[in-house]
Formats: C-alpha cells, sequence, structure tokens
C-alpha cells in the first residue's frame, strides 16, 4: 500500500473554463473508492469553508477533480471521472459531468503522454465516464506541445488564453438517460411551470418571475438571500424526485436555471444554483442543456427562442456571455458545443493533510 502522507501523489492543477481542478491519472490513485475518495478529500483540504489546509479554494467552482486513463472505449481514447467534492462538508459526489473541467482533460491527457498529437491541432475524444457519453475536444499543440497561451477570452476568466472546442454528440445520455427525464415538455412543482431536461447536466429550468425575481440580480443579491436559498432547495429536491434521481439531498444534480428576457446583447439571461449556492456564472453543460430545453415547443422560456438567429446562442450571466451551440431538430438534439480555454496552473507532487476527513 502506497503511504500517501510521506510520497505525496502526482497531481496537476488546471483552470478549466471558469473552473479549476485537480487531474490525476488513475493508476496514480488508490483503486478502492473509499480510499480515493479519503486522498481527495484531505489533498482538498475539505472539510473546512477555508480550504486553508489543502489545495482547494473555498469555492466548489475550484473543488474539483478529474481522474483519467486511456479509455477502452472503441469511439474514446480518454476516460474522464469528474468528482465534485464538498467544501465545509466531506462529500464526494460522481452524480454529475463538468463541462469547464472537461476542457483541460484533453491537454493534460497529451501531457501525460496517453494521446498522441496530431501536427498542430489535436482532437481528443473523451468518454465522460459519469453519464458515458463521448465529447470531442479539440486544441492547439505547435511542435506537438500545448498551447495554452492565445487570444480568446471567456466571461469570469482574466486575461486571455488558447481556445478549447469542445463538441457534444450524444449527450442525451447523461445523468437520468433521457433529454426529458419527466417524459414530458413542460410540468409544475409547486404551482410553478417547469421543464426537467438533461442534455449532458439535468436541469430543471423556470422563469425567474415565478420566484419572485427579475432575472437580473448579482450573485450577493443572490447568496445573501437566504429563503430564496432555501426554497430554490426544496424545489429541486422536488424536481430531483420527478426526474428520477430520488432525493438529490446532498448532491449536486439537478441544478435550477431561472430565466429572463436578455438585457447586455444576449439572447437570454440565466441564473443558476450550484446545486443550491448561486453560480457566479453558469456552468458548460447546464447551458446547453438550458438552450436544448428552451428550443422544445411548449417548454419553459420557448416563446425567448423566437428571435434566435442562429444555433450559436449568447448566455448571458452574472458574470458575462457564454456561447453555446446547439441544434434540436423534430425534438432530437442534432449537435450541442461550447467554446472553453484551459490553462495549466502546475505540475508536481501534492502531499494530503493528515488525519480522517470524516473525523
Amino acid at each position: 500500500m502506497t503511504d500517501y502522507d510521506s510520497t505525496g501523489v502526482r497531481c496537476m492543477m488546471l483552470r478549466g473554463g471558469t473552473s479549476r481542478g485537480l487531474f490525476f491519472e488513475a493508476a496514480d490513485l488508490p483503486a478502492r473508492t473509499e480510499e480515493r475518495d479519503d486522498l481527495l478529500l484531505r489533498l482538498m483540504g475539505t472539510p473546512d469553508p477555508r480550504q486553508i489546509d489543502g489545495l482547494g479554494g473555498s469555492t466548489s467552482l475550484t473543488s474539483k477533480v478529474a481522474v483519467i486513463s486511456r479509455s477502452e472505449h472503441p469511439a474514446a481514447d480518454i476516460d474522464y471521472l469528474f468528482l465534485q467534492l464538498g467544501v465545509d462538508e466531506p462529500t464526494v459526489s460522481d452524480r454529475q459531468n463538468c463541462g469547464n473541467i472537461l476542457a483541460g482533460v484533453g491537454p493534460f491527457a497529451v501531457e501525460r503522454g496517453l494521446v498522441p498529437v496530431s501536427g498542430d491541432d489535436t482532437s481528443v475524444r473523451i468518454r465522460m465516464v459519469n453519464s458515458d457519453s463521448v465529447a470531442v475536444a479539440s486544441f492547439a499543440t505547435p511542435q506537438g506541445r500545448v498551447e495554452y497561451r492565445g487570444d480568446v477570452t471567456i466571461s469570469g476568466v482574466p486575461g486571455t488564453a488558447s481556445p478549447v472546442i469542445l463538441g457534444f454528440t450524444d449527450t442525451e445520455g447523461s445523468a437520468t438517460g433521457r433529454l426529458l427525464p419527466t417524459g414530458q415538455v413542460r410540468d409544475s412543482i409547486d404551482g410553478i411551470d417547469v421543464t426537467c431536461v438533461d442534455n449532458g447536466m439535468p436541469v430543471v429550468l423556470a422563469m425567474a418571475g415565478s420566484f419572485g425575481l427579475t432575472g437580473y440580480e448579482s450573485h450577493p443579491e443572490l447568496s445573501e438571500d437566504q429563503p430564496l436559498l432555501d426554497r430554490i432547495d426544496a424545489f429541486r429536491r422536488k424536481a430531483g424526485q420527478l426526474m428520477g434521481l430520488g432525493d438529490p439531498a446532498g448532491t449536486s444534480v439537478p441544478k435550477t436555471v431561472l430565466l429572463a428576457p436578455p438585457r447586455d446583447g444576449g439572447q437570454l439571461s440565466t441564473r443558476s444554483f450550484i446545486p443550491v449556492q448561486p453560480h457566479t456564472s453558469v456552468g458548460v453543460l447546464a447551458a446547453i442543456s438550458v438552450v436544448t430545453g428552451m428550443l422544445l415547443p411548449g417548454a419553459v422560456g420557448h416563446e425567448l427562442t423566437a428571435d434566435w438567429p442562429t444555433s450559436r446562442i449568447d448566455v448571458e450571466h452574472p458574470t458575462g456571455h457564454l456561447l453555446v451551440d446547439v441544434v434540436v431538430e423534430d425534438g432530437a438534439v442534432v449537435r450541442s458545443g461550447v467554446v472553453r480555454t484551459a490553462r495549466k496552473l502546475f505540475d508536481g507532487v501534492a502531499f494530503p493533510r493528515a488525519g480522517s476527513p470524516r473525523e
């Protein structure tokens, strides 16, 4: 048995999209799930709202882990398991994907020699283990090396970086196994019209006005409204039951996304919760699921799509915009994708704190 307290574990930290995470080769981690989770919690510094004794950043957006290995799937090069770690609670969840962290998976695989480069641009087929679906990440590899520098700007991240193009072709096979988990385009929860959709991320959609909101509230305004957060929690737990996810208490899905007409040049305004606290932006796969659901006739927010000129939809969120590309025909997803960036922050050996994270 490896003494990780003494030897540490090989680890790379990357910023993917608007998230940050620890990336590991599966072979470098314990094979047993319980031992693996214990090690990851100690590396991240959980449970502690400051995560002062670990590598977390005291938010859910920086308490993420990617576990990578070569894939035996005929349509994939790499297997990617995403794990969402708690901050002040010692939880590890594999109930969802993460599209932001996904942006770093292809570059990590190249850096570790798990896939070969193919000229100045490389594409990596990635099986998202959480949902058993495949995404393709394409990015620059001039002279056989990952290029992190570039001129692409994404909202919520300072500076510029090289683009990572993420394409999704079969994300309907996500956590619930169906694009419309309830079998209906529209349902009702506590008298509120909702659309439950899963195109890579289980999401429940509702109009912001249904919660007495404008849909333009700032992140601090939402995070300080405890009665609202309590209501969101109860609301999404009922949605989880409807979507066949059981009681989602203690898990990160489904996400709740509130919709409003655009007001900053985009096609719609969003306020999302992960799963109860408000998101500073919006998750990649959540945004894709939102747009997919809204494109279905009869769905909540469908009326906002009447003026959408193309498949490229500009989604407004509290800190900017996210551009997604979604095509839906006859109730089926033809394609969906997004432009993200990634940057390597460090590569080395990480050492876990001592003691059990669950005591």
